[in-house]
């Protein structure tokens, strides 16, 4: 029926008179994020270590969960209920699929915390797909994977936060500002803590394989060479064989206590030249004579570290040193190191700090504390040095071309080849 411009206008008259009534949330009112600020965040591959993550995301109020992709069907529904119960809703979709999340146009952001099989290969996806990326570490199992990893961030321009946390915690921030500011003195050696150098190459025992609905086995291997299936490798006790756990389990340590000891000797854009294991030790030097020395910390500070705690990390220079570790606690030469102003104690393994940098990072595209570039070159230093262990010798390492030098058989060790489909 065709209507008169008086008739249209009498009629609107009665809409437009009439209050508009918009829910303070929609405003972003009374404390909460308007939707259009908030991030949208979808999982891929949420297990025990990401859902501490996924707790300090949800804690945030301009964050908005609203996928999990898993591949297996029990961890998809502990998601999807402990979404629901912070939302008070029934909001949150699960999927085995992660091309469900990927596909998602209103889904800003992921959490990838599957294995460490999959950390790159799930990242450079997520990228490709329009995604930023806070992805749980180590992000990579090879030299290559590290390399590939950001030059995919950086040629779609994504934002990428590894979940080495603790250069967000507040005592190894300390303790890397006390090397960096040169209040130690001129930097010599900075030690990193590691776990017991080894690995094996065994398959456990074949087991009845579930369906697919219950657990998507091949999707779980991904770009793992093919295994028979058996329970413990999907509920996390992968950790220790080759093909999921890169390194000699380096590279799962050496991405926090490693990273930070590149930071902490202005490293950050650089490699050591030359890796040498003695026993359960690595040393390692920088171009410029810092040392590097990876050796072992126990689960209560053991390995004539001072400080107690999980990760502990020492910087020495010509005037002093300095010790943190996960208790929140620091150690210092000289309390006169301290009078700067102590910090607070936090556990190192909080990231609640460390989300909260990738989330002010998506908002303003600037680069977070634990970026792309910075995991490249912190993960090839333990790469490489696992490889030096592997073959039992001295290896030098050019940083300019990320490869080793004059030596055919540690750069076979670069890569890993990926089971198919599954190829950059």
């Amino acid at each position: 029926m065709k209507l008169t411009r008086r008739q249209f206008l009498k009629g609107s008259a009665v809409v437009f008179g009439m209050p508009t009534l918009i829910p303070a949330s929609a405003l972003g009112m009374n404390g909460t994020v308007a939707p259009s600020n908030r991030i949208v965040l979808g999982g891929i591959g949420i297990g025990p270590r990401g859902r501490e993550d996924l707790a300090a995301f949800l804690k945030q109020p301009d964050v908005q969960f609203v996928m999990i992709a898993d591949v297996q069907a029990v961890r998809q529904e502990v998601v999807r209920v402990m979404v629901n119960r912070r939302y008070n809703n029934q909001d949150c979709l699960k999927t085995r699929e992660m091309f469900d999340v990927l596909g998602r146009p209103d889904i800003d952001a992921v959490l990838i915390a599957t294995g460490d099989h999959w950390h790159a290969l799930a990242t450079i996806l997520s990228v490709k797909a329009g995604k930023d990326v806070y992805c749980e570490k180590p992000c990579s199992m090879t030299i290559r994977e590290s390399q590939e990893l950001a030059g995919a961030v950086n040629r779609y321009g994504r934002v990428f936060q590894a979940g080495t946390q603790r250069r967000n915690v507040d005592n190894f921030r300390f303790a890397a500002e006390l090397a960096r500011s040169g209040r130690l003195g001129k930097i010599h050696t900075v030690h990193a803590s590691i776990l017991p150098l080894e690995e094996s190459h065994e398959w456990l025992p074949a087991e009845p394989e579930p369906g697919v609905d219950k657990v998507d086995w091949d999707r779980w291997l991904g770009p793992s060479p093919w295994r028979p299936y058996n329970k413990d490798y999907v509920q996390g006790r992968w950790r220790g064989y080759y093909d999921f756990h890169g390194g000699a389990a380096l590279p799962e340590w050496g991405a926090h206590t490693v990273d930070l000891c590149q930071w902490a000797a202005s490293a950050d854009d650089t490699t050591p030249v030359e890796f040498e294991a003695e026993g359960q030790t690595i040393h390692a030097r920088y171009a410029n004579g810092v040392k590097l020395i990876m050796r072992l910390a126990g689960f209560k500070g053991e390995g004539n570290w001072v400080v107690p705690g999980t990760c502990p990390v020492r910087f020495e220079g010509d005037e002093g040193w300095v010790e943190a570790a996960d208790t929140g606690k620091i150690a210092v030469s000289n309390p006169a190191l301290l009078q700067s102003g102590a910090p607070k104690e936090m556990a190192g393994t909080d990231p609640t700090t460390h989300v909260r940098d990738f989330l002010d990072c998506v908002k303003s595209r600037a680069k977070p504390a634990a970026n792309a570039d910075v995991t490249r070159r912190g993960h090839i230093v333990s790469h490489a040095a696992s490889i030096g262990w592997r073959l039992g010798r001295k290896v030098q390492f050019d940083p300019v071309a990320e490869a080793f030098v004059n030596d055919a058989d540690a750069n076979r060790m670069c890569s890993r080849a990926r089971r198919a489909p599954w190829h950059v």
